[in-house]
C-alpha cells in the first residue's frame, strides 16, 4: 500500500476506524462507509448528519485526540495539511495515508487508490465523475479569477484542483500560468486581470453579497460554492456550467 508521496502505509486488511483530516476526502468517505469514520475536522460539514469525533482543523488537529481513538488510518492532503503533523502521528505509531491532488483526473484516480487500500471498494460517483471529467477539454467561453483570500488578496494560481476543475467547464484561470500556486496580488491589478468575472467562493475565506463584490470596480463578480469548485468528492457531479453560471 502506497501512498500518493510514495510512503508505505501498513494496512493488514479492510479498514474499520478511520480519521479524515481533509474535508472533501471525508465526505467521499462517508458516501461508502459512514460508520467507519471516527474521527474528522471541524471543517468537515458534509454530510451534515456525520457523526463522528471533531479532532479541531486541519492545520492544527487535535493529535493525542486522534491517537485516543486508535485509528486504522489517518488521511491527509498535502496542500491541507501540515507535514509535521504526519510525521508526529506516524512516530506514533498511526498509518497515515497522504492525498496529492491537482486535477480532477488525478482526484478520482487518488481516491479510487485510497478506497481501494481501504478495502471498502469504489462508489459508482467516482467512476461518473471520472467519465465526465475525462474528456478533451471544451473551447474556453469565459476567463476567470478566484480570489481565496483578502486582505492580503490572494488567487488560485498554477497547478490546482480548483483551475483544472474550472478548464474542463470551459472557464480559463487567467492566472493560471502564475508561477505560484496562490499568488498575493494587488486589488487594482485583480480588478484589470482581464477576467470577465470573479468568482467568489465562500471558503476558505467567506465571501458574501456584502464582503467582497463591492472591491471591483471593472470586473463583474460572481458569489460560488467553494465546496463545488474546491472539493473533490461527490460535489463533482452536482458542478456543471449552468451552476456556475
Amino acid at each position: 500500500m502506497i501512498d500518493d508521496l510514495g510512503h508505505p502505509v501498513g494496512l493488514t486488511g479492510p479498514a474499520r476506524r478511520v480519521v479524515s483530516l481533509v474535508p472533501s476526502i471525508t465526505e467521499t468517505l462517508a458516501s461508502v462507509r459512514p460508520e467507519a469514520l471516527v474521527g474528522a475536522t471541524d471543517w468537515c460539514t458534509h454530510p451534515a448528519d456525520l457523526e463522528a469525533t471533531r479532532v479541531r482543523g486541519t492545520k492544527n488537529p487535535d493529535l493525542a485526540a486522534i491517537r485516543a481513538l486508535a485509528p486504522d488510518l489517518v488521511v491527509c492532503n498535502k496542500e491541507e495539511n501540515r507535514e509535521l503533523d504526519v510525521r508526529r502521528l506516524r512516530d506514533a505509531g498511526v498509518p497515515v495515508w497522504v492525498t496529492d491532488i491537482e486535477t480532477v483526473p488525478g482526484a478520482v484516480d487518488s481516491l479510487g487508490r485510497l478506497l481501494d487500500a481501504l478495502g471498502w471498494g469504489r462508489p459508482a460517483w467516482l467512476a461518473e465523475a471520472g467519465r465526465r471529467f475525462s474528456g478533451p477539454l471544451p473551447p474556453v467561453r469565459q476567463r476567470v479569477a478566484v480570489p481565496i483570500w483578502r486582505d492580503p488578496w490572494m488567487v488560485v494560481g498554477s497547478s490546482t484542483f480548483t483551475g483544472d476543475l474550472l478548464r474542463r467547464l470551459g472557464m480559463a484561470n487567467v492566472y493560471g500560468t502564475s508561477p505560484d500556486r496562490y499568488p498575493r496580488v494587488d486589488l487594482s491589478d485583480l480588478d484589470a486581470a482581464g477576467a470577465d468575472v470573479v468568482l467568489l467562493p465562500d471558503e476558505p475565506y467567506v465571501f458574501s453579497p456584502t464582503d467582497g463584490p463591492e472591491s471591483f470596480a471593472r470586473t463583474p463578480t460572481r458569489l460560488v460554492s467553494g465546496r463545488l469548485i474546491t472539493w473533490y468528492g461527490p460535489s463533482l457531479l452536482e458542478v456543471d456550467e449552468h451552476l456556475l453560471g
